[in-house]
């Protein structure tokens, strides 16, 4: 018999909102793993919001906050007001945030605003920290071998935006820029000044960017450590000796893997003062010849370093087709560093969770 197009809503419901999420959904896993993690930084949210106990509204809750931007990384939203308007008629991300079917979703420009807040307090650097512990504590870093590399992040600025930092040409039209040289010493972007014309190759066009810089383990490819700079020519070496020096233990010897543009003679010298091999690829093309000699190459571990150092482009894939680091829609340094940070921090709990699937 045909059943009736009919539509009637009960006046109350007792179904929750964990009954619509499969039992084996992945953001099971990793929802777990976030509460795990963000009952560790109850003090860094007390701390956040001391100034304001005397008045004011409640905020959003801190651990809601930071859920929601896993979300955004997670399923490719493109921005806070979509993010909202999904959390809005979204069961399943209700649920991850932690929000009853009866919740008011919040205002994207409130939401931006308690954003911004965690940012300040670095809230996601510890959350991606967070991660990271979860992953030692499991038995899926090795500790001891890495890989180093960087990539580039386009800024959500373009060209026409590129003056003259003297002001010399405030009066040219802001298209009218073809056929002018320009560089980062003498020009600047209005739109976002931490931005730097950097260009991928000689034959790349230079395009306002960031660089954004990782540290991998090499038992599983998981982000150890995880920053964005300015783009320019020495910052991935520099960014490699500052994250190795954060992750080397006292009296540890550790070895990391890079490409080409790590094989200079002071990135070398850097790594061996701190007591880090550098199995870096060598680049026999270089003015000067190779910094790395057959003392490193030829030991097994380095053909080993080599191989596994390509896992590293793994999480700037994922980042930049899944997660928003191909053009950030942010500005400025330090909100680009927390996205790019944030979206590590994913990267690691979407690892963690194929891992535990294999390995359990």
């Amino acid at each position: 018999m045909r059943g009736a197009d009919s539509y009637s809503e009960n006046l109350f419901s007792t179904v929750r909102l964990e009954e619509f999420v499969p039992a084996d959904h992945p953001l099971r896993k990793i929802r777990l793993w976030v509460n795990e993690a963000l009952s560790r930084m109850d003090s860094r949210f007390s701390a956040m919001y001391e100034a304001d106990i005397k008045g004011g509204r409640p905020s959003i809750a801190p651990e809601k906050l930071m859920r929601a931007m896993l979300l955004q990384v997670l399923y490719s939203v493109r921005s806070e007001r979509q993010l909202v308007e999904q959390i809005n008629y979204n069961l399943l991300f209700r649920w991850f945030v932690g929000l009853s079917i009866d919740d008011t979703v919040w205002n994207h420009s409130v939401f931006s605003k308690n954003r911004d807040r965690l940012i300040e307090h670095d809230a996601i650097t510890q959350l991606f920290n967070a991660t990271v512990e979860m992953a030692q504590a499991r038995g899926l870093l090795s500790g001891e071998h890495f890989s180093v590399d960087g990539t580039l992040i386009q800024a959500w600025a373009s060209h026409k935006s590129v003056r003259r930092k003297d002001g010399s040409d405030d009066d040219r039209p802001p298209d009218n820029w073809h056929g002018e040289p320009r560089s980062n010493d003498t020009h600047e972007s209005t739109t976002d000044p931490d931005a730097r014309l950097y260009r991928k190759s000689n034959a790349a066009p230079a395009l306002l960017s960031f660089l954004g810089h990782a540290l991998t383990d090499n038992r599983h490819g998981l982000v150890v450590n995880a920053c964005a700079t300015e783009a320019n020519g020495t910052a991935e070496r520099d960014a490699a000796a500052a994250m190795l020096g954060d992750v080397r233990k006292p009296g540890q010897r550790i070895t990391v893997g890079g490409d080409k543009n790590y094989d200079t003679k002071g990135f070398v010298k850097t790594c061996r003062d701190i007591d880090v091999t550098p199995h870096v690829a060598q680049n026999i093309n270089r003015s000067g010849g190779s910094a790395i000699d057959a003392r490193t190459t030829r030991h097994a571990g380095y053909g080993i370093s080599q191989i596994k150092r390509k896992c590293i482009e793994q999480c700037f894939g994922w980042g930049k087709t899944v997660g928003a680091i191909r053009q950030v829609m942010y500005r400025g340094l330090d909100r680009v560093d927390a996205v790019f940070t944030l979206t590590m921090a994913a990267y690691n709990l979407t690892r963690m969770r194929s891992l535990s699937e294999v390995c359990p």
